[in-house]
């Protein structure tokens, strides 16, 4: 039976929530969004979604935080994670991040801005369609 796959969006401009969930739900997705940092934490908790994307500057707080709150906590560590960042610095904090700690950020991929929306859908498919995922 093919469920749909739930994707939670963490973004804090408007505009590129709607448009990431207009062309994630064009491809049979689920998709909710969410504004702001401090409820991503609670929201995936609540939700465990098949997939997080999720912005990385928030407006409200760091979605390294973000990042990190969840690959803590047992009952959300096995959540796929796509962050983006328009930010140089901060993609090779959160790419080293990734590549020292592996276990610990299990799961996580990163798309630099500017990206296009189809090399985050190849990511989101690569992701939701691999063996191992339920």
């Amino acid at each position: 039976m093919d469920v749909t796959k739930r994707i939670l969006v963490v973004d804090d401009r408007n505009e590129l929530l709607h448009l990431m969930r207009r062309v994630l739900e064009d491809e049979q997705y689920q998709v909710s969004i969410l504004q702001e940092g401090k409820d991503a934490f609670t929201t995936v908790k609540s939700m465990l979604p098949d997939l997080l994307i999720l912005d990385l500057k928030l407006g409200d707080m760091s979605g390294q935080d973000v990042l990190k709150q969840i690959k803590a906590d047992s009952n959300t560590a096995d959540v796929p994670v796509i962050v983006y960042t328009a930010a140089v610095l901060e993609a090779e904090e959160v790419s080293k991040s990734i590549e020292s700690q592996p276990e610990f950020y299990n799961d996580v991929h990163l798309l630099r801005k500017p990206f296009e929306l189809t090399a985050l859908l190849d990511k989101v498919e690569e992701l939701l369609d691999h063996p191992g995922h339920q």
